[in-house]
């Protein structure tokens, strides 16, 4: 029934082509985001055509004989546009599942994408998972989403930052410098948890010089110092924080309070329905930052799951 080919580069526009139409993708999945890393990940990306038309993608990699939907993303999955129906998911995930046996694979890896990133219903792969597949939940991170038109009050400690940043005249700019604020958040990483952000500077560079009206920048200063600053990714109604940080005076003077209400309230040119802290939890979801995500839902922050799925072929 349907035709499955691997993805390679000659088919880039017709891919990013559909991720434009597409009713649960992001500009994560444009091969220009995608293939910034192409040299960690064997790319093992599929193309399902239906009666010779492209019907829906996979953004996938091969590691051995396991299949995974993307272990490079946050998230992945099958990619789907508004003509999608479910019956057809059903055999898709059938042939899939047949497809990947005979390339040697003996077990998959699935991350959909959530549910607050879909403009139009896109669960069909969820319900195909359960039928054809018998998958198991492997993972499930708890994410912190605000749903902006509820307007919950902020905690009492953030409208005390908040103040804080007023009386101490913090600026906030909006689309800022990257580079002047990565040796601030790489600093924070260290003394906080002892890590590194995920994207170096030169790719964030690059990513940014590729979609430069995704990924903006929002730092705050007092007087002419750095003293916060969050990179945020815009995808379609959804505003996700993708990296933020604070030095010692930007904790005390209320840098993120200054701009988490910037970006909330002030800024007529951000419409969106959803912001995405992203997840708070440590060991693949075992343990919970409770007062990572506390922080968050200060803010009006309420949980959306991440989840992983997994099914022997």
């Amino acid at each position: 029934m349907f035709e499955i080919k691997r993805y390679t580069p000659a088919d880039q526009t017709a891919w990013d082509n559909y991720v434009a139409k597409a009713k649960n993708a992001t500009f994560l999945f444009f091969r220009g985001y995608m293939d910034y890393h192409a040299d960690r990940f064997e790319d093992f990306s599929l193309m399902f055509f239906l009666r010779g038309k492209l019907h829906s993608l996979m953004p996938a990699h091969r590691v051995g004989t396991l299949f995974a939907t993307h272990q490079g993303l946050t998230y992945g999955g099958l990619l789907m546009d508004h003509e999608v129906a479910a019956a057809d998911v059903l055999a898709l995930f059938g042939e899939l599942n047949d497809y990947l046996r005979l390339q040697g694979f003996q077990r998959v890896i699935y991350k959909p994408v959530p549910w607050v990133y879909h403009r139009l219903p896109a669960e069909e792969d969820l319900y195909a998972m359960f039928w054809k597949c018998q998958a198991r939940l492997k993972q499930r991170m708890a994410g912190t989403v605000i749903f902006m038109d509820e307007h919950l009050r902020w905690r009492k400690d953030h409208r005390r930052r908040l103040k804080n940043a007023v009386e101490a005249g913090v600026r906030v700019i909006a689309d800022d410098s990257i580079e002047v604020f990565w040796p601030l958040l790489e600093d924070n990483l260290k003394k906080r948890f002892n890590a590194r952000p995920v994207h170096s500077l030169q790719e964030m560079r690059l990513l940014q010089a590729r979609f430069p009206d995704r990924i903006v920048q929002y730092n705050a200063y007092v007087g002419e110092e750095i003293v916060g600053g969050i990179t945020f990714y815009v995808m379609h109604h959804v505003l996700h924080g993708q990296y933020s940080g604070t030095n010692d005076q930007g904790k005390l003077c209320g840098a993120m309070e200054a701009i988490y209400y910037r970006v909330m309230y002030d800024d007529d040119s951000l419409h969106f329905k959803y912001l995405d802290f992203g997840t708070s939890n440590e060991q693949g979801g075992l343990v919970l930052n409770e007062g990572l995500i506390a922080h968050k839902e200060g803010y009006g922050g309420r949980t959306v799951c991440y989840d992983t799925y997994e099914w022997e072929l």
